[in-house]
């Protein structure tokens, strides 16, 4: 089991997991933009947005790979499966309460069910699983963190 493995794998897997939800956005699969909605977080030039987005997003996908060490080296076991499970443990947290609860709470141009209705808020709020941008983005978003997490358990294992 290795560090620089799961680091390898969170690069890796957060390439896969963005590249998939760009394929699915573009194929009109799911109305959502991950790195606008995390980049718009910051500043409300769109085409900044999407940028500082994708720089946020690779950050948090090797947060998070570190976080799965983190889990591997208190179970002592780091693999492809159990790196699977761990993504759709992943899944849950990300559809469930970050983008759902606390997104919406800290980002400032995401309207919320309590958004003034003379506000002209820049995002529509995700909701559970990010239904509010199509309800295949749930299947979308769960398949891909489970890719992303069987990644960084197959390379913190060692391949």
């Amino acid at each position: 089991m290795s560090l620089w493995g799961a680091l390898a794998g969170g690069l890796v897997g957060t390439v896969v997991l963005t590249s998939g939800l760009r394929l699915a956005q573009e194929a009109g699969v799911t109305r959502m933009d991950l790195p606008l909605l995390l980049g718009t977080a910051f500043t409300p030039n769109r085409s900044r947005a999407e940028v500082i987005g994708f720089a946020v997003h690779f950050v948090n996908g090797l947060l998070f790979a570190l976080a799965y060490y983190a889990v591997f080296a208190a179970t002592g076991r780091a693999d492809w499966l159990f790196g699977g499970l761990l993504g759709l443990v992943h899944a849950a947290f990300a559809g469930g309460a970050l983008v759902n609860v606390l997104l919406p709470a800290v980002h400032p141009r995401m309207g919320t069910p309590w958004s003034d209705p003379e506000e002209a808020p820049l995002l529509e709020p995700p909701g559970f699983m990010l239904w509010n941008y199509g309800h295949a983005t749930a299947a979308v978003m769960v398949a891909l963190h489970l890719v992303y997490g069987a990644i960084v358990g197959a390379f913190a294992h060692g391949l």
